[in-house]
């Protein structure tokens, strides 16, 4: 075992957040800014790249960092040490409403391809890199972009999705196709490729965009019901224009702006 063994309890719903459990000298890496709370006793320190022990001296740990640049993530993660003689726990909050999705990478075959936002936190050792797609089609048209984020190791990890989290069990040969941007997460066997709507019609007026990942299988996907994108278009759409009421609201409001509005 080369990751840490870190012990871990789920609270809230809709709203997630991880306590993660550190004995002393088990250390967690987590994107900077997803710390929540944390116990006296625990150091926190910034670190180049993603703190996997990969790739030794500056260039190695310059070319981590890079490889998270790639992906739109910053240059450093965060790691939280326990230096006290006994446990200690640090909490982990989702940036949006969703899950957070354990994983236990010794039982995935030691790799995740997952969004290249998803990464919330994992056991020290687990390695956070880039997955560029094998097929053009993938990078050009796939909605979360030409590169994700790959973990790899044989520790725990955790990733958020947004709404309602569905793993699904491909069988051999077995097809899914889900909208591109509802796809969080993949095991690595999981052949991924990227189809164009048919029919004009459908294309144009069916509201579901052009394209649409294709899964196969085997292997296990992790599908959610709200993307980010979708979520923030649908905020941006009803907010106010101009310091005005928004175009849904009804009511008394409404009527006065008909007269007071130019």
């Amino acid at each position: 075992m080369n990751n840490h063994e870190i012990d871990y309890k789920l609270y809230g719903d809709d709203m997630q957040f991880v306590e993660v459990e550190l004995d002393p000298g088990e250390t967690v890496i987590a994107e900077a800014g997803g710390l929540m709370m944390m116990e006296d006793g625990i150091r926190m320190e910034t670190i180049f790249g993603d703190g996997s022990g990969g790739g030794g001296g500056l260039m190695g740990k310059l070319f981590s960092a890079g490889k998270r640049v790639i992906t739109g993530e910053s240059l450093f993660m965060t790691t939280f040490t326990n230096e006290g003689s006994g446990k200690k726990h640090v909490s982990f909050a989702s940036p949006y409403p969703g899950k957070i999705i354990p994983m236990d990478l010794s039982e995935l075959g030691g790799k995740i391809i997952c969004q290249k936002d998803a990464f919330l936190a994992a056991a020290k050792g687990v390695a956070v890199g880039v997955e560029f797609q094998r097929k053009i089609g993938a990078g050009f048209f796939g909605g979360e972009g030409f590169i994700m984020q790959k973990l790899e190791g044989d520790g725990l990890a955790f990733i958020h999705a947004g709404g309602t989290i569905i793993k699904k069990d491909l069988a051999p040969g077995e097809v899914l196709r889900v909208d591109t941007g509802c796809l969080v997460a993949m095991t690595r066997e999981v052949d991924y490729n990227i189809e164009m709507v048919k029919g004009v019609k459908t294309a144009l007026f069916g509201g579901e965009g052009l394209f649409f990942a294709t899964l196969r299988g085997p292997g296990s996907v992790w599908i959610q019901s709200l993307p980010f994108s979708r979520l923030a278009s649908r905020v941006f759409a009803a907010a106010p224009q101009s310091g005005g009421a928004s175009k849904g609201e009804g009511g008394i409001g409404g009527i006065f702006n008909m007269f007071t509005n130019d």
